[in-house]
């Protein structure tokens, strides 16, 4: 049994850090693809809370293995989106939702095979947001505990779909039927931020951030594309991660932001943001416009902004700068085993600090 508060609040095992953590624990580590069946209850869904799980959903289902999830939906409320249903219906996952009418706020997940059983009851949504900054409480039940406590998930299941509410299960084949209604849209129309969305993330740089910003058009250091590495915990920093590789074996999910390069006085409207599903479980930003611009450095901080659902500012906080000292205290999270570092700060306090 573990307990978790997430993000980097209390853990009674440093293996299980978050929800997230969790979710690789029962759904990933030591999992034979194909055996069992895995499971998904949660009142609020969007694209980047299945981001990470898509493929190893996939795999385990084309090995004959099962997946079912039970979302909430509304014609009013933004619970659960169209992305987050579409994907999972196409990597196989049988999915019910339920009318907003009977407002659905339980967060479970687990798997069950014909031995054993695992059990995660968590605060946090099956969202960007729940599994990453929300602070969120989970713990994680294995094995005869699950037993001694006479937990059953086809029992759960069969007792929730035998319930007299509005439940609706969703197909691709027909997008007219009502259970699409209750479904929002994560990237069409215009979407206001919510205030504890307008963040800026801070960066420490380290030498592969920046070597090939310090070099010169020519140089063997600047081979290769520009990138910042972030924190693997970005799920709820960037809009819907929609566009999957076509090409290479390993997963990346992307998507495209506007970036204005506030130093350069430049925008970029084709930045990628990308992470990658299959391979290191990194976030990786494409900041192309500071190849050659020696414009940062090992050591300095980039400030990324965001101000709209698809718009962000991009700061270089130079370390020698009163801006960094005030700064720098913000980024508390380690990334990797390098001394790299990252945190976030409202908008607001940002911007006072660096006025």
């Amino acid at each position: 049994m573990q307990f978790t508060v997430h993000p980097n609040v209390y853990f009674t095992d440093p293996k299980y850090k978050g929800l997230l953590h969790m979710l690789e624990q029962v759904w990933v580590r030591g999992k034979k693809p194909g055996e069992g069946t895995f499971y998904i209850i949660s009142g609020f869904s969007n694209y980047n809370g299945g981001v990470r799980f898509y493929d190893v959903f996939k795999h385990h289902i084309d090995n004959g293995g099962n997946c079912i999830a039970i979302l909430g939906g509304s014609t009013s409320q933004r619970l659960s989106s169209q992305q987050v249903v579409e994907q999972l219906l196409n990597v196989g996952v049988k999915v019910y939702l339920i009318n907003r009418k009977r407002i659905l706020h339980a967060k479970c997940y687990g798997y069950k095979t014909d031995a054993d059983q695992s059990l995660v009851v968590s605060s946090g949504n099956f969202t960007g947001p729940g599994m990453s900054q929300n602070i969120e409480a989970s713990i994680l039940i294995e094995g005869e505990q699950v037993k001694e406590s006479g937990f059953s998930w086809e029992d759960l299941f069969k007792n929730i779909l035998g319930q007299k509410w509005d439940i609706y299960e969703p197909t691709i084949a027909d997008k007219t039927q009502p259970a699409w209604k209750l479904l929002y849209d994560e990237i069409g129309g215009v979407v206001k931020l919510e205030d504890d969305q307008e963040v800026t993330m801070l960066i420490s740089l380290g030498h592969a951030d920046t070597v090939r910003i310090q070099a010169s058009s020519g140089d063997t250091e600047g081979k290769g594309t520009q990138y910042f590495w972030l924190s693997k915990d970005s799920y709820d920093f960037f809009p819907a991660l929609t566009i999957r590789n076509a090409r290479g074996h390993k997963a990346t999910y992307s998507a495209i932001i506007n970036m204005e390069y506030v130093d350069l006085g430049i925008t970029d409207r084709d930045c990628r943001v990308t992470f990658e599903a299959e391979n290191n479980l990194d976030f990786r930003l494409g900041t192309g416009k500071l190849k050659f611009s020696k414009i940062a450095s090992s050591g300095d901080l980039a400030a990324i902004t965001r101000i709209g659902e698809y718009d962000y500012q991009l700061r270089i906080i130079k370390a020698a700068s009163d801006n960094y000292t005030n700064l720098i205290p913000y980024a508390v999270n380690f990334i990797g085993h390098q001394g790299k570092k990252y945190g976030y700060i409202s908008n607001p306090d940002f911007f006072k600090l660096t006025t």
